[in-house]
């Protein structure tokens, strides 16, 4: 079927799943810019610096009732893309989950030329007729950049719905028009991702590599404020750079990058059906030649080393967007036996309902902390060992409140000052060797219930 032929497609032909749907993300319009905090203000960005040979757009295709944008398009329409992508592992997979997945295995993550994401519908947990909508979704995006079978597709919204689909393929037609490389399309890219989100997520930078002269850009739009937590976080992610990087090399830094990045975020437990982060490299800065092409060179080593930089400054942007927060937190564990053990402690902190409660209370409750610690289920930690102590993002002096398994007389006003900030650091100390990982969460406030309790009205 051709793609104008889907484009006529008649919308009484879909049908909703059911009349009680499960949250994913509102359909609500995010508030106006001028409405955030200056704190937020600050992580919008007024300019960036792009990859070449990249075309995006976002517009409104009509599926959010706020008229929201909501449909969003990052295109390669010349050089094809090596791509890579993470996805969730949560037992119901949305299904442009499915269809993404699809796509690269049969790909081999080659030949890929750009990406669809709609928001307002998450497409999950609608059975067939899902997941054959995604399929057309690529169809259409196929049609639009000229090249068969070479589209991946995300989705974000509600989940049990079908996707209006005669908006969604007239939304990839009309988007044509709309495809630049300047800031204001990628603004207009990240608006429509958007959902529960208070403000738009992009993030883009230059790098060089050490055995290249060329001057690299790597570019990122992510979403999410709520259903937090991995593997993966609840969003939504796609980075694209003009570094050409073989396949499968692609697909490792992600790999590494999302471990250390995406996966080690969380807002409130909650893992979505509809998780992805794709990695698209189209090597537009060297006229197509793949540059990044052997494991063990120090330009696959850099490339990966800035790709984990900027997926760790991307996804914590999710966490300062979370839903009803009122801070943000850095927890680190060093001297850990493993990375897999220094993570467990750290994901353990940052997911105790207890620990995110207090830091809401500003509560100097250091004994929740301990408490997770002990049943984070890593054998080898020794309560003598360790160690727990607060530090402050103003560079004052840290606040030890544990070393080594002995309990410090903590200075409870001092520890008040320091929570009352808005950025701080939990730091804890194991003392059972030399790997140490960072997690990033947030404060669980009233707020939080409030959004989600009426979620839907």
């Amino acid at each position: 079927m051709s793609f104008f032929a889907l484009a006529r497609r008649s919308f009484g032909s879909m049908n909703t799943v059911s009349s009680s749907t499960a949250r994913a993300y509102s359909t609500k319009a995010p508030p106006a810019s001028a409405s955030l905090s200056p704190a937020k203000q600050k992580l919008i960005p007024t300019s960036g610096s792009y990859p070449k040979g990249f075309l995006v757009s976002g517009i409104s295709s009509s599926v959010k009732k706020s008229g929201a944008k909501d449909l969003a398009l990052i295109t390669s329409p010349t050089y094809p893309c090596s791509a890579a992508a993470v996805f969730t592992k949560n037992v119901f997979q949305a299904a442009p989950v499915v269809a993404s997945r699809e796509r690269l295995q049969d790909n081999g993550g080659r030949q890929i030329h750009g990406v669809v994401t709609n928001s307002g519908c998450a497409n999950a947990v609608t059975g067939t007729k899902g997941l054959e909508n995604a399929r057309e979704m690529l169809q259409g995006l196929d049609a639009l950049t000229g090249h068969q079978r070479s589209s991946l597709v995300m989705s974000t919204g509600v989940i049990g719905q079908h996707l209006q689909m005669e908006k969604i393929l007239k939304g990839i037609q009309d988007s044509k028009s709309h495809l630049g490389d300047q800031h204001e399309h990628w603004m207009n890219c990240a608006q429509a991702y958007m959902t529960t989100d208070t403000f738009p997520k992009l993030r883009s930078k230059s790098f060089q590599l050490p055995e290249s002269k060329v001057e690299y850009r790597i570019a990122g739009i992510t979403k999410g404020a709520g259903m937090i937590h991995p593997n993966m976080a609840t969003l939504l992610g796609t980075i694209v750079t003009d570094l050409g990087v073989e396949a499968s090399l692609l697909q490792n830094a992600l790999t590494h990058a999302v471990d250390r990045s995406f996966n080690a975020i969380s807002v409130d437990g909650d893992m979505s059906t509809n998780d992805t982060v794709a990695l698209l490299a189209n090597a537009g800065a060297t006229e197509g030649k793949i540059v990044v092409d052997q494991v063990s060179s120090k330009d696959y080593e850099a490339f990966r080393d800035n790709l984990t930089e900027f997926a760790q400054e991307l996804s914590q942007l999710v966490v300062r967007d979370g839903e009803g927060a009122t801070k943000f937190v850095k927890v680190s564990v060093e001297g850990a036996p493993t990375f897999e053990a220094a993570k467990t402690v750290a994901s353990t902190i940052a997911t105790s309902s207890l620990v995110k409660t207090a830091l809401y209370g500003q509560d100097a409750n250091w004994g929740r902390i301990l408490c997770a610690v002990g049943y984070s289920g890593v054998k080898e930690i020794d309560p003598k060992k360790v160690s727990v102590s607060f530090i402050p993002t103003d560079n004052s002096t840290p606040l030890k409140l544990l070393v080594n398994g002995e309990p410090e007389q903590v200075d409870e006003a001092r520890a008040s000052e320091i929570l009352k900030m808005e950025d701080l650091e939990i730091r804890v100390e194991l003392n059972l060797g030399t790997e140490k990982t960072a997690y990033w969460t947030c404060d669980l406030s009233h707020e939080y219930i409030s959004i989600n309790a009426d979620y839907r009205s």
